[in-house]
């Protein structure tokens, strides 16, 4: 995916108001959300397949309520990123699933994941596998403790 492919959809109010109702239930059916936004049913599938072309929508998928995963790792890592790779890089840290969100930042380092597993396994396997991500060259990563 080229940068050129991640920066042409720009959202507008009917696209800020089908993902705000995807993000509350996103098995929600095209006709239904169609008929909220009082909008076509094909309007809406048509928005949907351009947001998922584009990739300014990633997919869509269940929440669950913070308190319901005791027992999970929660972490953020910094990344600095060679040259102008960023592009690249959100590419190949998408396919981890671990990663929930992949944030670019203003300062020193060029990108913030949030990373979540179960187990100190999957926390240290996570960890090598961005770190192996070409053009990565240096990460710091902090476990999350308690919530205040």
């Amino acid at each position: 995916m080229d940068s050129d492919k991640l920066d042409k959809h720009r959202f507008d109010d009917l696209d800020r108001r089908l993902v705000a109702l995807l993000m509350r239930d996103g098995r929600a059916p095209v006709a239904k959300l169609a008929d909220i936004l009082s909008v076509s049913r094909s309007t809406v599938q048509n928005r949907l397949d351009r947001m998922l072309q584009s990739g300014a929508l990633l997919g869509f998928t269940a929440r669950v309520r913070e308190d319901y995963e005791d027992g999970q790792i929660n972490a953020i890592m910094m990344i600095k990123i060679s040259g102008k790779s960023t592009t690249q890089v959100i590419t190949n840290l998408r396919r981890l699933p671990e990663l929930r969100r992949v944030h670019t930042t203003s300062g020193k380092w060029g990108l913030v994941a949030e990373i979540r597993v179960a187990t100190l396994a999957e926390f240290d396997r996570t960890l090598r596998e961005v770190r192996q991500i070409d053009n990565i060259y240096d990460s710091e990563t902090s476990m999350l403790l308690t919530s205040v």
